[in-house]
């Protein structure tokens, strides 16, 4: 009988994105503006190609992240199995530097006020916000804004590197895109598998990959274990974080703040279901281009009658399984056809997928005198043009360009059939029929890319309270915690002891925990101390029981 469980996954239009980083500069406000969290973006915003933040973060055979199949065609950790983590427990040398994130800054505004009247005006130097010297600014999580293919940046894009000379010749007179990133929460997440100390788990409910901040040892193996590099280092208080999909909003059927907030309208979200069974299964998938399909095929059509029935066995409620039938993410990746995961050869199963761009190939179309909205037009341009595509491919096909070429052209055939609509009346249903779809598909493809309202974009079911005690005890560590598997716990395993999830709350009940500006109200707070919104700084009272009186 399949096992089916829920993932709710995000897809993101890169068409529309305008790099214009609301949605990093909102995340950050919402959750990372505290102590030792000043390098932490959970959501960035790169400039293709580029270095992305980290610097070179996709250069697995520098950084070891992911997965990779052992000689027995079984998965195992790029970084190495147990025992190579218990000899690199107090030294893990597979991370990323201060330097490849950024060293962050300040500025010594006060400067500005107190420097004495001279002829020339005072400068507000910087100073790094981790040592509080002054320091030159070097380095940034948008460093490559705008600049992609420059010759001094494009050379250290590792994607750059697996396609031909001659498209690095030509890459800066092609195009360029921005890419958003969040954690990809995948369904096999290697950081998960990776953590010494079992704090990194999977909630069932939903798929959200999360960290128990009371068991994180700050070990750090999951930094490394994380290919797309979306688990962070708190200096301060020791323990690692990493985007959360903004579980208190999503609960009460919240998009994330990402996606309220972004002004292109690219985000997606919704729910996927998928046979939990199958996921080991299609990770281990002997050919690195086939990892795509083998992703899809774990994933199952919510319509279908013996899934739905599936899904009730394993306890999904019904607003659930409606919430599935409805899902946008479920139409981009299937019905349409037009998202694919990001670097799917990681073997991790991300479940944060891109819709690739087609205006760089409009664009070199029009450059050439050619209009750009003609279906023939675009569709030679993408069959021609191998620059774009072979990077894109790089990017989420694992270097196959066929994937890419598909979705290409069946963006193209609905940018030239609605042009014909909208413009002279007329519908072509040869368009449609070129790349395997037909004109209410493709108009139905036009009014969710395009102009569909939040509440199609946003398909949130919400959280099931009283369900809270049996999720908990039915939360998952990684999806290969099965017996002799890699994620197997025991004793300084991948995922040692069994995970401490976190319960299902609503937005109401996080309204009353405790906040920064509480921690003079200990008492009052029953001794709590959120060590989240703690500086790091001190003994706040609650946070050690109180010593008794002698006398």
């Amino acid at each position: 009988m399949t096992r089916v469980m829920a993932q709710l996954a995000m897809v993101m239009n890169l068409d529309k994105c305008i790099g214009c980083h609301t949605c990093s500069v909102t995340c950050k406000q919402a959750w990372t503006n505290r102590a030792g969290t000043e390098y932490v973006w959970f959501n960035n915003v790169e400039t293709r190609p580029g270095q992305g933040y980290p610097r070179t973060y996709e250069d697995q055979d520098k950084w070891k992240g992911g997965w990779e199949l052992n000689r027995r065609g079984r998965l195992q950790l790029k970084a190495g199995g147990r025992l190579k983590k218990l000899l690199t427990i107090f030294a893990n040398p597979l991370m990323p530097s201060i330097g490849d994130y950024y060293e962050p800054w300040t500025y010594d505004y006060d400067r500005l006020f107190s420097a004495p009247v001279t002829e020339d005006t005072p400068v507000a130097r910087p100073r790094s916000l981790i040592t509080g010297e002054p320091t030159k600014i070097k380095w940034s999580a948008n460093w490559d804004d705008d600049l992609a293919g420059a010759p001094e940046l494009a050379p250290a894009d590792p994607v750059l590197r697996k396609v031909s000379d001659q498209v690095k010749l030509e890459f800066e007179r092609a195009f360029m895109f921005y890419l958003p990133r969040i954690c990809e929460h995948c369904l096999n997440p290697s950081c998960v598998a990776s953590c010494p100390s079992g704090a990194m788990y999977k909630r069932s409910e939903d798929g959200i990959v999360l960290v128990d901040q009371d068991r994180c040892r700050g070990w750090r193996m999951c930094v490394t274990g994380c290919p797309y590099k979306k688990v962070y280092f708190n200096h301060r208080t020791g323990k690692a974080e990493k985007c959360t999909f903004c579980y208190p909003r999503v609960e009460v059927g919240i998009p994330t703040v990402c996606s309220e907030t972004c002004v292109g309208r690219l985000r997606y979200i919704g729910l996927i279901l998928y046979d939990a069974d199958r996921v080991a299964e299609a990770a281990s998938t002997p050919d690195e281009k086939a990892l795509y399909e083998a992703q899809k095929s774990v994933m199952l059509d919510p319509r279908d009658p013996e899934v739905i029935a599936a899904a009730r066995a394993s306890g999904i409620p019904e607003d659930w399984l409606e919430a599935a039938e409805n899902s946008p993410i479920h139409k981009l990746i299937f019905d349409y056809g037009v998202a694919l995961p990001l670097h799917p050869e990681y073997r991790t199963m991300p479940m944060v997928w891109y819709i690739p761009p087609l205006s760089p190939v409009v664009d070199v179309l029009r450059e050439t005198g050619h209009d750009g909205e003609r279906a023939g037009n675009l569709f030679g341009a993408i069959d021609a043009l191998r620059i774009p595509i072979g990077y894109l491919a790089e990017l989420f096909s694992a270097g196959d360009p066929e994937p890419v070429r598909a979705v290409l052209r069946r963006l193209a055939a609905m940018r030239s059939y609605m042009r014909g609509i909208n413009l002279a009346g007329e519908r072509d249903e040869s368009i449609p029929a070129a790349v395997g779809l037909e004109g209410d598909q493709i108009e139905e493809m036009y009014r969710l890319l395009a102009i569909a309202p939040y509440g199609e974009r946003y398909v949130i079911p919400k959280a099931h309270a009283e369900q809270g005690a049996r999720l908990e005890e039915l939360a998952t560590g990684c999806s290969l915690d099965y017996e002799g598997g890699p994620g197997m716990g025991g004793p300084f395993g991948e995922a040692s002891g069994p995970p401490a999830p976190v319960a299902v709350e609503n937005f109401h009940a996080l309204k009353e925990r405790q906040a920064t500006d509480d921690l003079g109200r200990a008492d009052e707070l029953r001794g709590r101390v959120n060590l989240l919104n703690w500086d790091g700084k001190g003994t706040p009272d609650g946070l050690f029981p109180k010593r008794k009186d002698k006398s």
